[in-house]
């Protein structure tokens, strides 16, 4: 009898295990096992290291000992920071309060520079209508030359996957999208209103008119799910040129969501190298042809994709 009863108490937490380890529940992160759903190709963005080679974000390997160059540098018009520079691809070049103009100097070395990948000094021109002047370059502790504006050293940031995204403006109250005179790019941006912490990233609900209630990103935009992802075991079908269109929500920590479930909420290490927030296990997405807090443009696309609700469910609603 108490050889059946062990048995069954080993089959019992084996599968237990399973469910949870599937999830990621356990260490509050999930890694996939290396396959994405479907047939799309993985899309080459991994989180750390250098900038990856197709212009989506940042890789490991090569790639990190090769930081991209800038090239033709641009300006972005932000509705929220104003005049933004970035670099060739549009993507945002920041500066480290840490670091200092007179004289240049980088204090961004190691695991930093894994967060905040420096921007070579060479292969740079100026962007339209800026001095050139102010560009100039800083010999940093290995040897190598970065990129300066008007002497403040300039970076990448890795969790910006996308271009025009600004998910480093403010980031521990010492990182701000650089304006094309070097300066930071808000015009409030020293004051503490503006700098937020590493983890402000979050998730809250909104009451939509024909949606009801919604889960939406820190900035109001709304989560998105799709349909051809799985939950159990955690798979993304959406990779390569469908995060272009759909870019995943990056980790949110649990003491910033409000009014959304944290039944399955964790962290989703993806093949590309990308870190995806979830609920319930399901990978979330926002949609870049939402332009502002309110949008709901990604709704039924591809009778696919759909609003999320405070429990996670898709949001079917007709429109």
């Amino acid at each position: 009898m108490n050889t059946w009863r062990n048995a069954s108490l080993a089959v019992t937490a084996a599968a237990l295990l399973t469910l949870t380890t599937a999830c990621g529940q356990e260490q509050g992160t999930a890694s996939p096992s290396g396959q994405a759903a479907g047939n799309a190709a993985p899309a080459q963005q991994p989180a750390e290291g250098g900038y990856g080679s197709d212009g989506g974000g940042y890789g490991s390997g090569a790639d990190a000992a090769a930081p991209k160059a800038a090239g033709q540098l641009g300006v972005q018009e932000s509705k929220k920071l104003g005049k933004v520079l970035t670099d060739s691809e549009g993507f945002t070049l920041y500066r480290f309060d840490k670091d200092t103009a007179k004289p240049p100097k980088s204090n961004c070395d190691g695991d930093c520079a894994k967060a905040w990948p420096v921007v070579p000094a060479g292969d740079v021109t100026a962007a339209a209508g800026t001095d050139e002047a102010l560009l100039g370059e800083v010999v940093r502790t290995d040897g190598s030359k970065q990129l300066t504006v008007d002497g403040w050293p300039m970076y990448r940031y890795a969790k910006d996957t996308s271009p025009g995204q600004t998910a480093g403006q403010g980031v521990g109250g010492t990182w701000f999208a650089a304006a094309p005179d070097g300066k930071k790019a808000a015009a409030n941006a020293d004051s503490a209103a503006v700098a937020e912490p590493a983890d402000a990233a979050g998730l809250s609900v909104r009451k939509d008119p024909e949606l009801g209630d919604i889960v939406v990103d820190k900035r109001g935009m709304t989560v998105y799910r799709f349909t051809q992802d799985s939950a159990w075991p955690m798979k993304t079908a959406c990779t390569g040129d469908c995060l272009k269109k759909w870019p995943v929500v990056a980790p949110v920590a649990k003491n910033s969501v409000e009014g959304v479930t944290k039944k399955g909420f964790v962290t989703f290490d993806r093949p590309d190298g990308i870190k995806q927030q979830t609920i319930d296990c399901w990978p979330l997405y926002t949609f870049a042809g939402d332009e502002k807090p309110g949008d709901v443009n990604g709704q039924g696309v591809g009778g696919t994709w759909f609003a999320v609700s405070p429990d996670s469910k898709l949001v079917k609603t007709a429109k």
